[in-house]
């Protein structure tokens, strides 16, 4: 009786181990003998995140995605085959014969590869506890494509995106183009590199600007207030030596943290309620229309606590005043009187009175900052002392309109059209504007009640 018992006993192990094999609902790892059907999955092994086929809401089609495990009514966080959806259920995800990973429909046409050209046959694939899916050469364990250098809409943790400045090369990610529709949408998000030592990330529409974080500082973003306090010690932007710039956030506190583009353009940082038992919103990028990049056009100024929202800066006008009445500020701004020192006098006429500058407030800087040189003993020099090192090279150069200084970036100048500039309540820096010398006295007058 005991043998039959013990012969029984081995039968059911054995059964429940092919049971596993089949449907890899217990496993973190495919490979060629164990495809992902449509009614099957994969878990992490720390059971963070889940990988396997999907509907969005109000949709037929079917997608390859991961997600997190999760009681939640958040969409996939990585969808593979985002412009080519599978009309049934007949999705099988596996490894072709060359080692790459593809999804194949009810016809066994691939709809989706990894793409690796120089992928092994002997290849798995697995599912990490970052959200991760990375395809591995099995004999030496080297990844050779991961789902973090192929982002959706989402900016999970320790993932990366990058820019190279030398080859183009970029990783972004980007919004769905509906609920419903995981395709890619108008909205994508990405690194600008303007200057060696200026970087800035940047929402484009359609490709073109949409928000901007402004100018790194090595520590946070000087467009961001808020990062000051508890976003700053979870974010990294770092270069290497080929010249690829590389952003990425890491918060231990809180391994449910990330970042999500909506259908609208927006940018909310998501994490895990502990206490709630479920998703929070800590922050958005676009919190008011004057976070929209340019809203009051060129040399134009940005407040939210003002009705309008939108004034000239001070020397300025604006360009067309029936529009900028009417609220449409996209003209922007002229300057009223052209800048003294730079025009072009007779050698035997009286010195020309010096232009002068008028300082605004913590403020979001404008777009296209140029860095200036820095002073041999720069790093030795007091705050004031930066600042009046930076008015001095602002001033020599008839190009300059403007000027600022942060101790991360050092002295900051600009050349082209002041834009996209937003006034905060705390935080930011101070920006000079430059202005003609018979306009200072009375602009620093009106300065002291407006700006």
């Amino acid at each position: 009786m005991g043998l039959v018992r013990n012969t029984s006993m081995s039968v059911l192990v054995l059964f429940l181990c092919c049971f596993c094999l089949d449907f890899g609902s217990a496993l973190d790892t495919i490979k060629s003998f164990q495809p992902i059907k449509d009614s099957d999955y994969i878990i992490s092994n720390g059971g963070a995140f889940k990988l396997g086929f999907f509907s969005p809401v109000n949709s037929t089609n079917h997608y390859l995605g991961i997600w997190y495990n999760k009681k939640s009514v958040l969409p996939a966080q990585w969808v593979a085959n985002r412009e080519k959806p599978l009309k049934d259920s007949s999705g099988v995800l596996t490894i072709s014969e060359d080692g790459n990973l593809v999804i194949l429909d009810g016809q066994k046409e691939i709809l989706w590869s990894s793409n690796v050209t120089n992928s092994v046959a002997n290849s798995s694939a697995q599912l990490l506890d970052s959200g991760n899916l990375v395809l591995r050469e099995s004999t030496t364990g080297t990844i050779v494509w991961e789902s973090f250098q192929h982002p959706s809409d989402t900016l999970l943790q320790r993932m990366k995106f990058s820019t190279n400045v030398r080859t183009g090369e970029k990783v972004q990610f980007s919004s769905w183009k509906s609920p419903s529709d995981p395709s890619i949408g108008s909205f994508s998000a990405g690194i600008q590199p303007q200057t060696q030592s200026l970087v800035q990330i940047f929402i484009w529409k359609d490709g073109s600007p949409f928000w901007r974080i402004g100018p790194w500082n090595s520590r946070s973003s000087i467009g961001i207030p808020e990062m000051n306090s508890i976003y700053r010690d979870g974010f990294c932007l770092t270069e290497d030596q080929d010249g690829t710039y590389y952003f990425s956030c890491s918060y231990v506190s809180n391994s449910s943290f990330h970042y999500v583009m909506t259908t609208e353009g927006d940018i909310l940082a998501r994490y895990w309620d502990f206490e709630k038992d479920d998703w929070g919103i800590l922050w958005n990028a676009v919190k008011s229309e004057c976070d929209v990049y340019g809203m009051c056009g060129a040399f134009g100024r940005c407040n939210s606590q003002n009705s309008p929202i939108c004034s000239c800066l001070p020397g300025f006008e604006p360009k067309n005043t029936k529009e900028w009445n009417r609220g449409n500020w996209t003209s922007g701004c002229v300057r009223r009187t052209p800048s003294s020192q730079c025009a072009v006098v007779n050698s035997s006429i009286e010195a020309v009175k010096m232009d002068g500058f008028l300082k605004l407030k913590t403020v979001k800087v404008p777009d296209f900052a140029d860095s200036l040189p820095a002073h041999e003993s720069f790093g030795g020099l007091s705050s004031t002392n930066n600042v009046d090192y930076c008015r001095q090279q602002c001033l020599e150069n008839c190009s300059c309109l403007a000027y600022a200084y942060d101790s991360g970036t050092g002295c900051m100048s600009w050349t082209r059209s002041l834009i996209d500039i937003q006034k905060f309540s705390s935080g930011g820096v101070d920006l000079y504007i430059r202005v003609a010398y018979s306009e200072l006295g009375e602009l620093v007058l009106l300065s002291l009640s407006r700006f």
